[in-house]
This record gives structure tokens, sequence and C-alpha cells, in this order.
């Protein structure tokens, strides 16, 4: 417990944090406690956002990867994350079939 209490942030490792501030171009997302980091607008989705808030709200729990550390500042992705489900569940889906397993 104390060991999660001390723990700093890792580059490319990925955590449950929680959207604990909204600004216009990014989230603020709490990783552990009393560590915080950035997540860009642009991290946030695959896709082009116009609002931070047309996807995440406070409170929210997300996964994000740390992309950087640099003093006291963290810089998050979720792009990265969702980008990584994606190709993990390609790589067990093969081309062309339905991935439902059953037969007609």
């Amino acid at each position: 417990m104390i060991r999660d209490i001390t723990a700093s942030a890792e580059i490319n490792k990925t955590y449950l944090g929680k959207v604990v501030r909204l600004a216009e171009f990014a989230a603020f997302v709490e990783i552990s406690s009393g560590t915080d980091g950035l997540l860009h607008i642009s991290e946030i989705a695959e896709q082009r956002l116009r609002d931070v808030r047309d996807a995440l709200k406070l409170g929210d729990q997300v996964l994000v990867k740390v992309l950087a550390i640099e003093g006291n500042k963290t810089r998050l992705s979720r792009k990265a994350v969702l980008r990584e489900q994606r190709e993990e569940q390609q790589k067990e889906t093969p081309a062309g079939s339905s991935g439902s397993g059953e037969q007609s």
C-alpha cells in the first residue's frame, strides 16, 4: 500500500486514472495519489475532437499511457491505449472472419 502511494509515474506504462480537471485544450488526469498528468486534446481520441468535453467529463475513469515526464510535468495519452487495444483486437480476430464463432 505504501509503495502505491509513493510510486512515481513510469514512461510507457498504462494507468487507470481519474479526470480531475478539464480545460479548453486538455484534461488533467490523476494517475496515482497526488500525481496527475496532462492529457492534451490531441491525445484523447483517435479522431479529432473539437472540445475535450465531447469525450470526457469530470470524474471519468480512463486508461492512459505515460508519454513523457519532464520535470514535474507528466504527459499522457489515451489515444495510444485505444490504438493498442484496437491492434490487439485485430490480431485476435483474423481478417475475413466474423469473430462470433457461430456457424449457419
